[in-house]
Formats: C-alpha cells, sequence, structure tokens
C-alpha cells in the first residue's frame, strides 16, 4: 500500500425488491453478505442476504447489473461466495449455485436434494471447468461448470465453512481446523491444528496460507484472535504467526507480492505486513463508524474495498493508477436509446403512422374461447415464391395463376376437426432410420421435436392460454403398426405413459393415479400375487399394469388386458362407462363414475381371497347411515362403506369474496362428507313410502382419501380458480360420529397441541379435465407428485404431468393452478403421510407358483407334448432359462382412410388377440421339452384366425370343440408374469412384439432374442427365423403352418449355437456369412432343386490366422467353421423332432 492511497468512493448497498422485505421491518441497512472484484473486467460485485446481485464499474462505482439469482423458495437466498469464469459469474447461497452472465442472464442454475446447507466453493484447477462445492452437510458435489451438472457426490464427514485454492484446496471446518485437500483427488493431504474454535477468514496465494482465527473469551462471544498463523503449503509447516493485537478479522494475500497480506480488525484498523519478517508493518486506520463485515483485495493488487454492517462499502486505492482486474476485458454496456421523436396528430393524420408498442403480457382482448366465434373463412395463403413474380397494379398485384387446384375447388383453410388441438406427431421410427441410413441429416431429431411443437402451436385452433403439453395426443400409424411410432419423442422421464389406441382409454389418468398411490399399489400387487384366477378381476389386472409400468422405466405402455376386462364387465355397461355407449356424457362425469365403480369392484375382488377382508376397509371410509323418517323421526341405523366423497359447493357471494371469507376446502370437504340428502323411501313404522333423511356418520378414516370434485357449475369453478385453495395437507378428526377438517396454520396448531388424534393427508396427485375450447373435444390428464411413490424419502416434490402416452416434469404451481376456461379438477387424491414412500416389494416373495405345477384346462384336455414342471426338481428361478412362443388371431382387421390424392393413411391397425403360448425348458436335462403349452379361449368375436401364420384354426379355441387344452387368458398370463417375476431369461425370435400384444414388459436384461444376436444394424434387415434355422441348423421348419412348439425350440438351439460361435471368436465372421448366403437367396431357404454355386469361406481363426475351410453350399449345408477347435460340433437336426443331448451340445453345458 503506496502513500498515496486513500479512499476513493463509496457507495451504500442497494436495497433488494420490495417482494422480499417483510412487512414492518424497519431495516434501514441492507449489508453485503460477500463481496468480490472481478478477475476479467473492471467490476466490483456484491451480494446481500436476499440472493441478489449488484455490480459497479470502475472507480466511479458505476451501477452496472442488479439481478436476482438466487430465490428463497429453494432455502436462505443470503449469497455466501462469489467465483469468476469466462461465462459469468458463479454465486453459492444455502441451497443453490447459480451461474449467471455479467449482463445477468441465467446460464444455469443447481438446486438437488444433496444441496443442503452450502457454504463455500472453490475451483478444481487452474483450467477453471470445474467447482467443488462444500458446506455444514455430508457430502461435497463437484459440479461442471460448462453443463452446470453435478458430476461427482464426495461423502465427508467434515463441515466447511471457507475454501481457497492455491495448488491445493485450503478448506476451513466449524471446529477451527483446516484440510489440505488434493485438487484431484479432493482427498485429505494434511489437517492444520490453527488452536482456535473457529476461523472467520483465511487467503491462499503463491503457496502461503494466512488464517485469521477465532478465540473464546471468558465472558461474552468468541473475538478474532490477535495472531494471525500463517503456513507454508510447501513445506506443509506453520511459520511464525503475525500479531495484529486489535484482532485480525479479515485477510488479503496480496497478488503480486508473493509475501506480503493485508490484515483488517472488525473496527477498521489496517494493516500491511511481510509474513517472512513481520516486523515490517504499515498500519493505517480505515473512516468507518460500523464493525467491518468483509474484506477484498483487487486482482491486480491496486484497490481494496471493505464493507461495514451498515451496508455502506469503501473503495480505497490510487486514483493515478487504479484497475481492479490485472488484464481487463472491455465491458459491454447496453445501448443507448433513440429519443422517440415528437409528433403532432391532427385530424388528416392516419393512425397507422402510429407504431403499436410490444406487449409481453396478454392483453385484455384475449377472450375467452367460448365467446369465440367462426366468422367466414380466412383467405388462401399465397405462396411467398410466387410474390416476387407479381406486378404491381392500381390496386395490388397481379400475375399469373399457378392452377395448384381443379377448378371450383377451394381449400379448406380452417381447422374445425377435433385433432386440431393435438401435437404435431414425430417422424416414425422406419423414416428417421432411413434418414440416418442415407445420411441426410441424421441429427434431426432435436430440431424435429422443436419445429413440431411451434408448428402445434401456430396451427393449433385451440386457445392461446392452453400449454402444448396439455393438448390432446394422437398416435400415428405407418405400415408397420403402432411398433413404429415414435413414443420417446414424448416422453423423456422415467415414468411411464399409456397409449390412446385403445377402447376406454380416458381411463388412463385414473389408473396413474392409483399406480403412484403407494397403498394401492401395494394392495394390487399383493391381489396379483395371490390365488386369485377369476377372469373378471379388476385388482389383479390392476397389479399387473402397475408392475409393467414399474418395469418399464419411461417406456411406452398399454392397458389392453385391463380395459379389456373392465369393458367386459355389465355392470360398467350399465353405468354408462363405455365410451362406446356414452358419446355426449362429458369425460370428467364419465371419470368420476369410472373412480367410484373402481373403488368399489375391486374391494369386491380383494375380499374374495383376502386372508383379512376388512384390510381393505382401510382404502375407504368406515361409515354407518342413519335414515330417518320425515313424518314419523323414526330413525333406522345401516352400515356401509364410503369409496368417494362428492364435493357439494355452497354458493359464493361477493360480498363474502370482497371480504376475504371464501370457505376453505376443508371447510367444504367437511360439508361434503357430513352432508344429508333426501329421498323417497319406505317407512317400517308408518307402513308407507314417505320422504327419508339419510345422514352419514363416520366411524373412521381412510388411508386414501379419494374425492370427486364435482365441478359442474360456474360457482364452483371460482372456487378452484382461487390460486392456492387446494391444500398439499390436510388432518382429519374423528369425534362421536362426526368428522373435523383442518389445513394450513389451523392444522399445525391441532398437531402442536395433540389434544385429539389427527390424522394428516398428503396430496398424491388428481385428474384434471382440460377443454381445447369450441370444436375441441376434451380430454383427462393426471397431475401427480411422484415423490410420494418413491422408496427413498425426500423432501423434494416432484409435480409430473401424465398426458397419457406424454409424460412431462412441471412445477407445483403449474400442477396445483386450473383456470376456469381450460382446465379443472376432476378426481383428488390424498393419503396419510405415514405412508408416504411406503412401496412395499415384499408379495415378490411370496409370489404362488402353484399353477406352474398342474395342468389347467377348462375343457379337461390335456395339454399334448408337454409335461408340467416338477416343483422339487425343476423349479425356476433367477437365471432360469425358458423359451418362448407365441400365436395370434386377428380380433379387428385394421382401418384404412383413402385420401384424395389416394394415399392410404391407417386410421387403426389391426387387433390381435393371444390364441397359443408355448414355453419351453432351456436347459437341463429335458432341455427343450415343453412346460407350458397352452391354447386361449376368446370370448370375443375372431375375425381371422391368421392360420397360414398362426397354425390355429376355427374350432381351436372353442371349448364345444377343440381338442386342445383351453385356458383362460388370466390363466396363460399369470403363468407368464409369474416366470417373468421369478427373474427367468426369455429366449425366442421377435420378442418385442409378441410381449407387446401378450401386454407384458420383460426387462431387457431377461430376454435373448435370435433376432438381435443375429443382426448387423448396418445392414437394415432381420433374419427370419425359417432362414436361420434352415442355414444354421440346417433345419425346415415352418412348412405347412406355424407351430410355436416347433418355433421356441428352434430359437433356443439358435441361442446355443450362438454361444458356440462366441465360445470360438467368430461370431461377428459368421453372421457376415450369414447375411451374405441370406442375400444370394433372397433371405429365405431355396426351393426344391436349388443349389449355390461352391465357394471357399474364410473366417479369423482364435490364434490372429486366417482359417479356410472349403464348403460347397447345396442348399442344406451350413459352413463348418468351428472344424480344427476344440467346440463340439452341431449334428443335423429333423424337422419335427424333438432335441434331447444326442442333438444339440453347447460349450456351456
Amino acid at each position: 500500500m503506496e502513500a498515496d492511497w486513500d479512499e476513493i468512493n463509496s457507495i451504500n448497498v442497494p436495497p433488494p425488491g420490495r417482494q422480499n422485505l417483510p412487512l414492518n421491518s424497519g431495516v434501514l441497512a441492507f449489508p453485503a453478505s460477500t463481496l468480490a472484484f472481478d478477475t476479467q473486467q473492471e467490476l466490483l460485485w456484491i451480494g446481500n442476504e436476499y440472493g441478489r446481485l449488484a455490480s459497479f464499474h470502475s472507480y466511479d462505482l458505476q451501477r452496472y447489473t442488479s439481478f436476482r439469482a438466487h430465490s428463497s423458495k429453494d432455502g436462505p437466498a443470503a449469497v455466501k461466495q462469489l467465483l469468476f469464469h469466462e461465462r459469468g459469474v458463479i454465486s453459492i447461497a444455502q441451497s443453490s449455485v447459480h451461474l449467471s452472465s455479467r449482463r445477468g442472464w441465467a446460464q444455469w442454475h443447481l438446486t438437488t436434494e444433496t444441496t443442503r446447507d452450502l457454504r463455500c466453493m472453490s475451483y478444481m484447477g487452474k483450467d477453471y471447468s470445474s467447482i467443488i462445492i462444500a458446506g455444514h452437510q455430508n457430502v461435497m458435489l463437484k459440479v461442471d461448470v460448462e453443463k452446470g451438472q453435478v458430476v461427482e457426490e464426495i461423502p465427508t464427514e467434515h463441515r466447511y465453512t471457507m475454501m481457497k485454492y492455491s495448488h491445493y484446496i485450503c478448506a476451513a471446518t466449524s471446529t477451527g481446523s483446516v484440510n489440505i485437500l488434493d485438487p484431484d483427488t479432493l482427498r485429505i493431504v494434511k489437517t492444520l491444528n490453527t488452536n482456535n474454535i473457529g476461523i472467520c477468514d483465511m487467503d491462499a496465494r503463491n503457496n502461503y496460507l494466512v488464517i485469521c482465527g477465532l478465540s473464546s473469551r471468558q465472558q461474552g462471544a468468541p473475538m478474532p484472535a490477535g495472531l494471525a498463523n500463517v503456513y507454508d503449503l510447501r513445506a506443509m509447516a506453520q511459520l511464525p504467526p503475525i500479531p495484529f493485537h486489535a484482532g485480525a478479522a479479515h485477510v488479503q494475500m496480496h497478488p503480486r507480492m508473493s509475501t506480503t497480506c493485508i490484515l483488517a480488525s472488525q473496527h477498521g484498523q489496517l494493516q500491511v505486513v511481510d509474513i517472512m519478517n513481520s516486523n515490517a508493518i504499515n498500519l493505517r486506520q480505515l473512516n468507518i463508524s460500523t464493525p467491518a463485515l468483509g474484506l477484498v483485495l483487487a486482482p491486480s493488487g491496486e484497490a481494496f474495498a471493505i464493507s461495514e454492517a451498515d451496508g455502506t462499502v469503501h473503495l480505497w486505492g490510487s486514483l493515478t493508477k487504479l484497475q481492479f482486474a490485472e488484464y481487463s476485458n472491455s465491458t459491454e454496456f447496453a445501448d443507448t436509446v433513440t429519443p422517440v421523436p415528437m409528433m403532432d396528430i391532427d385530424a388528416d393524420m392516419p393512425l397507422n403512422t402510429i407504431g403499436m408498442p410490444y406487449y409481453r403480457d396478454q392483453l385484455l382482448s384475449v377472450w375467452p374461447s367460448h365467446q369465440l366465434y367462426e366468422v367466414g373463412n380466412p383467405p388462401l395463403k399465397i405462396d411467398p415464391g410466387m410474390l416476387g413474380a407479381f406486378q404491381a397494379h392500381e390496386i395490388g398485384l397481379w400475375g399469373h395463376n399457378p392452377r395448384n387446384t381443379r377448378r371450383n375447388q377451394a381449400e379448406k383453410t380452417r381447422i374445425i376437426e377435433s385433432n386440431g388441438s393435438t401435437l404435431v406427431a414425430p417422424k416414425f421410427l422406419s423414416e428417421k432410420a432411413r434418414e440416418i441410413e442415407n445420411n441426410q441429416n441424421s441429427e434431426r431429431r432435436i430440431s424435429d421435436i422443436n419445429e413440431s411443437l411451434a408448428n402445434a402451436a401456430l396451427n393449433s385452433t385451440a386457445k392461446a392460454e392452453v400449454p402444448v403439453i396439455y393438448r390432446n395426443v394422437e398416435i400415428k400409424y405407418s405400415k408397420f403398426g403402432v411398433d413404429d411410432f415414435d413414443f420417446e419423442y414424448y416422453n423423456k422421464t422415467p415414468f411411464s405413459g399409456l397409449e390412446t389406441h385403445i377402447a376406454n382409454s380416458y381411463t388412463n389418468p385414473l389408473l396413474q393415479l392409483l399406480r403412484f398411490t403407494p397403498l394401492t399399489r401395494n394392495l394390487a400387487l399383493r391381489h396379483a400375487a395371490s390365488t386369485c384366477f377369476t377372469d373378471t378381476c379388476l385388482l389383479c389386472e390392476m397389479g399387473f399394469l402397475f408392475d409393467m409400468l414399474d418395469k418399464a422405466e419411461g417406456q411406452s405402455c398399454q392397458a389392453t388386458n385391463f380395459l379389456k376386462t373392465f369393458s367386459s364387465l355389465p355392470e360398467a355397461a350399465k353405468l354408462g362407462l363405455l365410451e362406446e355407449q356414452s358419446h355426449s356424457t362429458p369425460l370428467t362425469m364419465m371419470m368420476q363414475s369410472a373412480n367410484r365403480f373402481l373403488l368399489e369392484h375391486i374391494s369386491a375382488d380383494f375380499k374374495k381371497i383376502a386372508h383379512d377382508p376388512l384390510e381393505i376397509d382401510q382404502e375407504c371410509n368406515v361409515d354407518r347411515f342413519s335414515i330417518r323418517c320425515v313424518h314419523c323421526h323414526n330413525d333406522t341405523i345401516r352400515p356401509g362403506s364410503t369409496y368417494v366423497n362428492d364435493m357439494i359447493y355452497p354458493l359464493m357471494s361477493t360480498s363474502s369474496r370482497l371480504r376475504n371469507q371464501v370457505p376453505t376446502f376443508s371447510q367444504i370437504l367437511k360439508a361434503s362428507i357430513e352432508r344429508e340428502t333426501q329421498t323417497r323411501g319406505w317407512c317400517d313404522k308408518c307402513r308407507r313410502y314417505q320422504q327419508l333423511a339419510t345422514r352419514k356418520t363416520v366411524r373412521g378414516v381412510p388411508d386414501v382419501l379419494m374425492i370427486n370434485a364435482a365441478v359442474k357449475t360456474l360457482e364452483s369453478k371460482q372456487y378452484w380458480a382461487i390460486r392456492g385453495w387446494l391444500p398439499e395437507r390436510i388432518g382429519l378428526i374423528v369425534e362421536k360420529g362426526k368428522v373435523f377438517c383442518f389445513e394450513g396454520e389451523d392444522l399445525r396448531l391441532h398437531i402442536q397441541r395433540g389434544l385429539h388424534e389427527v390424522t394428516v393427508y398428503a396430496l398424491v396427485g388428481i385428474v384434471a379435465d382440460v377443454n381445447g375450447g369450441e370444436h375441441q373435444k376434451s380430454h383427462l390428464v393426471s397431475l401427480i407428485d411422484v415423490a410420494i411413490s418413491e422408496r427413498s424419502p425426500t423432501e423434494e416434490q416432484k409435480w409430473h404431468l401424465f398426458n397419457d402416452f406424454l409424460v412431462r416434469k412441471v412445477s407445483k404451481e403449474d400442477a396445483l393452478q386450473f383456470t376456469s376456461s381450460w382446465k379443472s379438477p376432476s378426481i383428488i387424491t390424498y393419503q396419510v403421510t405415514i405412508a408416504s414412500h411406503a412401496v412395499d416389494d415384499s408379495w415378490k416373495r411370496s409370489l404362488d407358483t402353484n399353477i406352474l405345477y398342474y395342468d389347467w384346462s377348462i375343457n379337461n384336455q390335456p395339454p399334448k407334448n408337454c409335461r408340467v414342471l416338477r416343483s422339487e426338481k425343476e423349479a425356476p428361478g433367477p437365471g432360469s432359462y425358458v423359451a418362448i412362443d407365441t400365436e395370434f388371431v386377428a380380433l379387428q382387421q385394421e382401418e384404412i382412410e383413402i385420401k384424395a390424392d389416394g394415399d392410404r393413411e391407417i386410421v387403426r391397425p389391426t387387433r390381435l388377440g393371444l390364441a397359443r403360448v408355448s414355453v419351453l425348458r432351456g436347459s437341463g436335462v429335458d432341455e427343450g421339452l415343453p412346460f407350458i403349452n397352452d391354447y386361449i379361449t376368446i370370448n370375443e368375436q375372431i375375425v381371422d384366425y391368421l392360420t397360414k401364420w398362426s397354425g390355429v384354426q376355427e374350432g381351436d379355441l372353442d371349448p364345444h370343440y377343440s381338442s386342445h387344452n383351453l385356458v383362460p387368458l388370466k390363466v396363460a398370463y399369470k403363468k407368464l408374469w409369474i416366470l417373468l417375476n421369478l427373474g427367468c431369461i426369455f429366449i425366442g425370435h421377435g420378442l418385442p412384439k409378441d410381449f407387446r400384444t401378450i401386454n407384458i414388459h420383460v426387462p431387457k436384461s431377461q430376454v435373448l432374442d435370435t433376432v438381435d444376436l443375429f443382426y448387423i444394424r448396418a445392414r437394415q434387415r432381420k433374419l427370419s427365423l425359417r432362414f436361420l434355422a434352415w442355414y444354421l441348423l440346417k433345419e425346415d421348419i415352418q412348412q405347412d403352418n406355424h407351430d410355436s412348439i416347433e418355433d421356441a425350440r428352434s430359437a433356443l438351439r439358435l441361442w446355443r449355437k450362438y454361444e458356440e460361435f462366441r465360445d470360438a471368436g467368430i461370431v461377428e465372421p459368421m453372421v457376415e456369412e450369414v447375411y451374405r448366403e441370406g442375400k444370394k437367396w433372397g433371405y429365405k431357404p431355396p426351393g426344391e432343386g436349388q443349389t449355390a454355386v461352391g465357394r471357399r469361406h474364410e473366417v479369423r481363426s482364435m490364434d490372429g490366422g486366417n482359417l479356410v475351410v472349403p464348403v460347397v453350399l447345396d442348399g442344406r449345408e451350413t459352413p463348418d467353421i468351428l472344424q480344427g477347435h476344440s467346440g463340439p460340433g452341431t449334428p443335423v437336426g429333423r424337422k419335427g423332432t424333438g432335441r434331447g443331448s444326442e442333438y444339440f451340445e453347447s460349450p456351456l453345458r
């Protein structure tokens, strides 16, 4: 510090926004929580306690930028520390880390479950590519600065308060010690014990570390110590301390003079000292009136700033050579605003010469859709390419008519169909594969998404306020069917959506809501694992569906079997719950009726099998109904159970709304539960029909509270339009047959007092009705907090939108905000808070597997060519191999629409039904012997038996005429489901389509598909089972028609053949050889008399040399490239013969 240094300027820390100030706080000072000089520009940065950053330019401290980097929603927003990067400034608060440009644009904002109590951060090297973040928590986070993502979590037992970097990372702990960390491994190299109870400041530079500690006093709070500890980081040794009798509270190492540091006390005494010679000191006294909170030295060493407790920041330096950064870049300032010229407006001036301002918010002129009507037809859009050829005329432009339409033909420029509000469908998977193959813009996936979303927003006739992700989604079909549709385009989350091309799929949102309610999920899965074989059991089908959704992990699923069972119930048809019979009924009313029907039906299903039938009553209200005759006042008590409560809304007066006396959700819920209804019925005392008043007496509260919103009137919509009206927590108290409901502060007080037993509920999710406006068909979505159903507890809420197969993460505010014009609630689900995260997987250990060990037949026909498993010797388990093949029949032909230009568009693909399933043993002495060979009885009309491909003939599935053993679909499905959950590995050919039609999801780890084993992606062609069996196994299969046992056995043998090739190290040359031979024969086995030209096969041997095997292919011989190796050969098989050990041998057996 030179003699001409003096105070140059001072400023007050800018106050935060009004929204951050508590009412009547009386706070006049806003001290800086941290301050720092920019290392690349002439800027001084200040952070305050409210998460706001402000920067000041040069010596006159001109205000440059001010923005909010941290929000109190994430936790306390006080800025703890600043770091500077070429992209901007990095700030850290207690629960978040933020990077923004120096102009205030946010680059990324990081807040996770592990950012609970952050205090400090540091770069991990001179490349400034990553930072380490720590605090009063048991984990440190390594963050990639470019991506803003946590790349590594490092557990630690220390609580860090401060970090500095100088070859090593010096990390101060809350106990007063300093850990020296290796920046590469983050391991503790050495721990420095400073003999202090805490660290108030430290700085490290040029291999020296200076620490200002806190010492304990006999009376009062800890005070800054009178000695500053000095350490040599090269020798890891302590140097003589620096005495500072005023108490060293702040320290800064000089960036140019390696052994010089500046010490400051809380009262403004400044000492410049050489750490190698503590006698050479320079003392200064700063003019401050309140304690000093921070000291920071500019990177150039030509200035320093100190902040006071009253919010004042002082800048010191030499005015002749003041510079902040050592090598500063130019600072970009805002463009100068051009003054608006004054205009004289008179009666002759056209109004269109006056420009219109730009609005970011919607104007009042944006009317709701129910007040908008179509008037006329919009004019035809002119091709921009034609405008250049037009010539000017008196009344406009004229040019040649391109005749794009026929005479008297008009183009439809207004879309009034229901699909106008749908998202634009992505390209089919086959189209994208061809693009990649042709190297035509293989990186278009992201651009396709953005383009499609933009087109949907621009071309849709839905109202402007309906977000794109809430609109209808539809499946498009190519010639390859639904498998060619890109469902991943709509879902990037680990939570699977449900497809919509199935009848009555309007129940998808309700099924998703029940799935993410842990108690309902556990109940359904436990029941599915029991001995229930009832065909119409919805609880079993629900358990199968929930298990499939869990295993799919984000892949699209379909509720085919559940909806088939649901549609077959006569009660559902009578109640008008089927779409084909209720065209005019609003979907939200159908959904609420379906909610009540499903809960009543699954309760009955559970009680048929459960050992404790009362367990299901915990899922619903346990009530008694008091029926009183209005005429004679005779009371009759009847037991009953209420599974769903319908909301009843009182009229909302204008005066009560102005006085902010609107009834709360809990008040309306209490009145709805205890409502009294009057109906006409029989009175036993009067012996005639009288008016009866029915009132409910509540005896217990449920674990899962299902509520129908019943929003039918404009008055009821007004309640839901109030922001925050739906509480996230409610509490119920039952006393003397009455129920009391609380929320918010009232709930907290009742819990705190503990006078009553309060059952607290957490909001799981809602089913919402989305109305796209005039000419748009409404549809239903679900908004669910999936964090409640996670196995590990978490405080963070994770709200997701489930719009059929479109799944997106949304904010809590978006999920719980309702707009009367397009979004209203239909079903609300609460669950007791003690059951959050109570995901029970014990059903997997109690699977009832008896069905695998005995024959099941509804027509008393034993299965042919089949022997069931022996429980004592052949019980399947994890890793057991089974070979599978299935056959299907057509239940509905595809629907095709032929457009005006002759193009064919598939409206609905062929609907298939499972007709036969065969499962073979995949290992052991009886390898290849079937233990399941079931034909499935089908109650629906079969439009095509597909005999050529399925081998199933008319009458095979009829119990009156079939000679095969017939089983219900549920029995066949449950056998496969048990094998799946036992951990068996399924071997077959083309299994994904089979599993999709069966409506089961098998993880990739449990699938061995011979299509993929013998597949070269670059060829864009997959080989048929028949060709692979002919070429590799020397077998002719599928001669007359398909047989599932034969196909499953061939797939099993192909897998064993693949194992031989793998053990010999010749998989790739063999697969290449198969493709070459397949191309010659058209990828089909040759007919009679066809021969091939002899050729030599050259493959790479195990020792690296070339193994040349002369072979002549006559259409029946497989090149024996294993000759000369120790692996056993594969003898010729015979069509129709069962494989034993004499026909096939694997090197792994």
